[in-house]
């Protein structure tokens, strides 16, 4: 007990930092400790990347076209729109590693299901948005071919997701129990 110091600090937070500035780049360091920079070197970020820059283009075509003369159009607007954001939403919850913190969801199932279901709604968009395009006339009838362009172009995007989720699911056990679970 003699080597003991009679008098100890013990100091068990850091140092309050300056007005703001300090406080941004914790927040910013704090942000990119979160993200999964694997991810977004690996294939399926391409492919979601990919999906968000051509379904943005695809979605902005229609709606730069009257597409609300034709109600077959609603549904390519909806599907464009829809899974654009869901897209972009999923990417952003792969890349801050979400599935790390909640386990309990199959997430190796969930996006394969959403690539898969997505190819097909994109199928049915793309097959509408194909076989009205001779509706169009004038400068709208090459935006509403590009967008049936870029629809097929997303159909067989979310497919290669799907089959690249597929074999990912079943290198993982393809069994939803074995991601729930935890051992």
């Amino acid at each position: 007990m003699a080597d003991f110091p009679s008098k100890v600090t013990t100091e068990t937070s850091s140092p309050q930092p300056q007005q703001g500035a300090g406080r941004l780049r914790g927040l910013a360091s704090s942000a990119t400790s979160r993200m999964d920079v694997s991810f977004l070197r690996s294939v399926p970020a391409a492919l979601m990347a990919a999906e968000t820059v051509l379904g943005l283009l695809h979605w902005a075509l229609i709606a730069g076209a009257p597409y609300w003369r034709f109600s077959a159009y609603g549904w390519v607007m909806f599907v464009a729109v829809a899974l654009w954001i869901l897209t972009t939403l999923l990417f952003l919850v792969l890349l801050f590693s979400v599935p790390q913190r909640f386990s309990a969801v199959p997430w190796t199932m969930t996006v394969m299901m959403y690539n898969g279901v997505a190819a097909l709604l994109y199928l049915t968009a793309f097959l509408t948005n194909a076989a009205t395009v001779r509706w169009f006339s004038g400068p709208f009838h090459g935006h509403i071919g590009a967008a049936a362009f870029f629809g097929a172009s997303l159909t067989l995007l979310y497919g290669a997701g799907a089959f690249l989720s597929y074999l990912d699911w079943r290198a993982d056990g393809g069994n939803a129990a074995t991601s729930t679970v935890p051992t």
